[in-house]
């Protein structure tokens, strides 16, 4: 990544603080990002004697804006904002089934497991919603 704070968050060596910096940093995101981060200065990219700039590995996000998680009672909620072409943006909520979080969670990768400061061994968070 090429976030400097998100890289010294994943380097922190004790997990519980791992978790607690990697949570810090990354609540602030509302957008799955999906840029190309590379060096846009192009006078260097043919600058005799210079290495090429290293492209810095895009984690193909989506692009789409993230929703505000909301806890009522013994329900998930996402909360939305809606930008209609004709008028205002407004708010939608959308309940998140115990099905849809849990395939979201199985979908965290073993490499984010370690960085969130999780082992992917004893502590998996899909195995903290209950299946049949």
């Amino acid at each position: 990544s090429s976030d400097p704070e998100f890289v010294t968050a994943i380097n922190t060596r004790d997990p519980k603080l791992r978790f607690s910096r990697v949570w810090t940093v990354c609540k602030k995101k509302r957008r799955c990002e999906n840029e190309d981060r590379q060096n846009k200065d192009k006078d260097e990219d043919f600058a005799p004697g210079l290495k090429p700039a290293q492209a810095v590995d895009n984690h193909g996000g989506c692009g789409n804006v993230q929703p505000a998680v909301r806890q009522t009672a013994l329900q998930l909620k996402a909360a939305y904002e809606v930008v209609p072409e004709d008028g205002p943006k407004r708010k939608e909520t959308a309940p998140i089934t115990p099905e849809t979080a849990h395939g979201i969670l199985r979908r965290i990768s073993e490499q984010d497991l370690r960085n969130m400061g999780l082992n992917s061994d004893y502590a998996r968070p899909e195995w903290m919603i209950i299946t049949v």
